[in-house]
């Protein structure tokens, strides 16, 4: 039983290590190249856009009261519009997605701090309250040079956060190994 559990947690730590390898890459890349990392970020999101609206037009139909259809109705359509809108002018799009993505980074290095102090006494936690620490400052960088910055900076510190964050699940993965092995 023992040694099930320990080649499980080896098994869930290497898959760890490999997906936050994977995501330090992904950082570096959109680093290099902070325009082209920008303008794909946001026609993910028009995309995304473009499939919620598409839900909640399907959604709308089996709704049974008329108020909550034509809501469903209005959400799909706003969403699709928007959607449309961003893929439509992706650079444009981008100042939106910056102050947008500025908005995240402070709630989640918010919430790395705070996750940090909830893990303290375990090992590797400081490496979450330095992303939290990183984030944070990522999000005050935004704010500051905004909407003057939004061709490079989505993908510049995307890229920055992902670089980061990668390292910091590799601290945790590579300290929940030792504690495993």
């Amino acid at each position: 039983m023992a040694n099930e559990l320990t080649s499980d947690a080896r098994r869930a730590t290497t898959w760890s290590i490999v997906l936050s390898v994977l995501m330090i890459a992904a950082g570096v890349l959109a680093i290099g190249a902070p325009t082209i990392a920008g303008v794909a970020v946001t026609v993910i999101v028009g995309w995304l856009l473009l499939f919620s609206a598409v839900l909640h037009l399907v959604f709308a139909w089996r709704g049974g009261r008329a108020g909550a259809v034509v809501w469903e109705i209005l959400l799909g359509v706003l969403y699709g519009v928007i959607g449309f809108y961003i893929l439509a002018n992706p650079v444009v799009g981008l100042q939106s997605l910056t102050f947008a993505v500025a908005v995240y980074l402070f709630i989640e290095g918010i919430l790395e701090f705070f996750l940090s102090f909830q893990l303290r006494p375990a090992p590797g936690s400081g490496w979450l309250l330095f992303d939290g620490i990183v984030t944070l400052a990522l999000a005050i960088l935004i704010w500051s040079a905004w909407p003057s910055n939004a061709t490079w900076v989505v993908g510049t510190l995307v890229g920055i956060s992902m670089l980061f964050s990668g390292i910091t699940r590799l601290m945790l993965s590579l300290s929940v190994r030792r504690i495993v092995a």
